[in-house]
């Protein structure tokens, strides 16, 4: 393993932006306190885990009824 690596002739990932967008939402108190304990149980992330409930959501094509 190299001491220094010469980073200068590096190219960004053209597709990082894209990966992940911020968005504000707002949440039930009662909601956030669930994923907030889900969280802690797991030792994943809160927002990780709402984000990868939404993906699931969003990969099944769930719909409001």
């Amino acid at each position: 393993m190299e001491r220094e690596y010469d980073f200068s002739k590096g190219i960004r990932n053209p597709y990082a932006a894209r990966l992940r967008e911020e968005a504000t939402i707002q949440v039930d108190s009662d909601t956030l306190a669930y994923f907030q304990r889900q969280a802690e149980e797991t030792g994943i992330p809160c927002q990780r885990l709402i984000n990868a409930y939404l993906r699931d959501c969003v990969k099944h094509k769930r719909t409001l009824r």
